[in-house]
């Protein structure tokens, strides 16, 4: 579902309507019928619509296929190129959609077909060092531990849990196990974003000391993780360096924040891969989607179950019976069986816990349960619900809000007092977060930053410098990626004094804890960040978290998916602040993103087989 300003909202109309104009001409101009003209423009307005919401294609109704090809703008697959694809089930790509559809499918297919037979030798010998690793487990069965053994005999690994299942400290031990095969390994740590890989290198080294691993093992794994671009050498001049005729010189691939990958990004790391290298991918099944085309995790993930040869494997490496093994029930088949892993036990949330409580009736779509839980919580528990409507509400709102940052605040106050510590700020700062549904709206993003700034500047008065918007302790999310600068999309900065007196500098975390100054004048496109969408807090975690709604009548942004990455973005506690309305009908909007992405698997591992 898109989610934005009235700009994008226009801007995406217009890419339609000129969609549709284009295919009607050019249908005209191929000698087709006026009315399958009509019928491929109109198709093409609502395709683009359709990928501006995330869908990979759109799902046509069979009596409406044959005036389509009748256009000559659309192809069926194999056939001459055409501005337009239609598949076997009836779905309508972009050509360069059902490409990199295509693609990605001959990639994963390639990685699924290719299992490795453990001999008994190292099976013998993984079963020893997971019975070390897994030494005071009390699981039976362990899915942590059946997640390494799937781990080593395969080239294609998804694991899909919450917050605090275990998926860092899985795959920390799954790399463990190959580094003690091969010391020499040459493994990747990487993630969509910047802020998502920070946050990754972070949770890898702290589960490596908390597992205890040897020193050697230790050597092996990376010294930091990378955003995807920069593992595969994107530059905007030359485009990508890594591809599938200049391969990635890898063993192992993990990725966090998997959820957040799209259809084109998706692909292109799946080609760059060599085929005998192992992809691990980590994520969250039930969080929203990337922004951009598709939902690549998601779709991959859906299938849990495991063939009675490969629990007999698993069984042999865990010393766990087969009979034990029992899996959730798939969202639907899917031909990624026995690749996929959901880890559901949390250890972050006691089974009690508000959050957790919160999260699992979003996620399942139990509205009334939601609700109760929200109506019986106090301010002094994990869960505080707001339950104001209209405009009236909006003071109280802003002064909760402000509540929230008070450490922030104290903490700018303290340094007007002496100096500035950025790692004190910082750290005061990512103790809460606002996080909106939307950019625009009452609720949104631009009003709440706008507000929230305005109550800053009148509490901090400026720390005694201040310039317009620019003011001490003002923090600022970078919007548009800046190589040069190595500033990315979603980065954030704190506004502090500079060295120089009667300057003001923005400080970003650098590398090795160290900090990067970098003048406003240079910044580029950016905001106050006291709020983000939910979607741009996504790879983040924060103490506590206030889920900003909007009102009934603005409120078709707010889904299940929605809701549940807003709530488990929180550690400690989580304000909503919504009309009972708006969080039960966001409960019960799933959304669910049109892909044929499973259907070209199964056709690029049926033409593998028949090969």
């Amino acid at each position: 579902m898109s989610m934005g300003s009235p700009d994008r909202f226009s801007a995406e109309a217009s890419l339609a309507q000129g969609m549709a104009r284009r295919l009607h001409e050019w249908a005209l101009a191929a000698g087709a019928p006026e009315a399958a003209a009509r019928s491929a423009g109109k198709a093409g307005h609502e395709l683009i619509r359709a990928l501006a919401q995330g869908h990979a294609c759109l799902e046509l109704e069979p009596d409406s296929v044959a005036e389509l090809l009748a256009s000559r703008v659309v192809a069926r697959p194999g056939e001459p190129a055409a501005p337009l694809i239609l598949d076997a089930g009836n779905r309508l790509y972009l050509a360069r959609y059902f490409d990199y559809e295509q693609r990605l499918a001959r990639a994963l297919a390639a990685r699924t077909s290719t299992v490795r037979a453990l001999s008994a030798d190292s099976v013998m010998r993984g079963r020893a060092l997971l019975d070390t690793l897994f030494a005071q487990s009390a699981e039976n069965p362990d899915w942590q531990k059946l997640a390494v053994a799937m781990g080593l005999g395969g080239h294609l690994t998804l694991i899909s849990g919450g917050p605090g299942t275990g998926k860092t400290s899985t795959v920390v031990r799954i790399l463990a196990c190959l580094l003690n095969e091969d010391p020499q390994a040459r493994i990747a740590l990487a993630a969509p974003t910047g802020k998502a890989a920070a946050r990754m290198h972070e949770a890898v080294q702290a589960a490596a000391e908390r597992e205890q691993l040897s020193a050697a093992v230790r050597a092996g794994l990376p010294a930091r993780a990378v955003t995807l671009h920069r593992l595969l050498a994107y530059s905007p001049q030359r485009g990508f360096a890594h591809h599938a005729g200049h391969p990635l010189p890898l063993d192992v691939l993990v990725i966090d924040e998997a959820s957040m990958l799209d259809l084109a990004l998706a692909t292109r790391v799946c080609e760059a891969l060599p085929r005998e290298a192992r992809l691990i991918l980590l994520g969250d099944k039930d969080q929203l989607a990337a922004v951009e085309a598709g939902a690549i995790f998601a779709a991959l993930a859906a299938d849990p179950t495991l063939a009675s040869t490969q629990r007999a494997q698993l069984s042999a490496l865990t010393g766990i019976p087969a009979t034990l093994m029992q899996t959730p029930p798939p969202h639907h088949q899917t031909p990624l069986a026995g690749q996929v892993v959901w880890l559901t036990r949390t250890y972050r949330f006691a089974s009690d816990s508000g959050i957790h409580r919160l999260a699992l009736a979003v996620r399942d779509g139990d509205a009334a349960s939601a609700l109760e839980l929200l109506a019986a919580r106090t301010p002094a528990d994990d869960l505080e619900w707001l339950a104001g409507a209209g405009s009236e509400t909006q003071p109280a709102l802003i002064s909760r809000l402000v509540e929230g940052f008070a450490t922030y605040f104290d903490a700018l106050e303290a340094g007007q007092a002496g100096s500035f510590d950025p790692a004190t700020l910082f750290a005061a700062f990512n103790r809460f977060r606002v996080l909106c549904a939307t950019r625009g709206g009452t609720r949104g993003v631009e009003v709440i930053n706008a507000l929230l700034a305005e109550a800053a500047q009148a509490r901090l008065q400026g720390g005694g410098l201040a310039t317009g918007d620019w003011f001490v302790g003002r923090p600022v999310m970078v919007q548009r990626n800046d190589h040069g600068q190595q500033l990315f999309n979603g980065d954030v900065g704190i506004v502090l004094p500079a060295e120089e007196e009667g300057q003001l500098s923005v400080y970003f975390p650098g590398v090795d804890r160290g900090w990067r100054r970098v003048p406003p004048a240079r910044l580029p496109e950016h905001e106050t960040a006291f709020a983000m969408t939910v979607h741009k807090a996504q790879g983040s975690e924060f103490d506590e978290v206030a889920l900003v709604l909007p009102p009934g009548d603005e409120s078709p942004a707010v889904t299940r998916e929605l809701l549940y990455t807003g709530v488990t973005r929180a550690r400690l506690r989580v304000i909503v602040h919504a009309e009972s309305r708006t969080l039960g009908e966001g409960i019960a909007r799933r959304l669910e993103r049109k892909s044929g992405l499973l259907a070209r698997v199964s056709e690029a591992l049926g033409a593998a087989h028949n090969a």
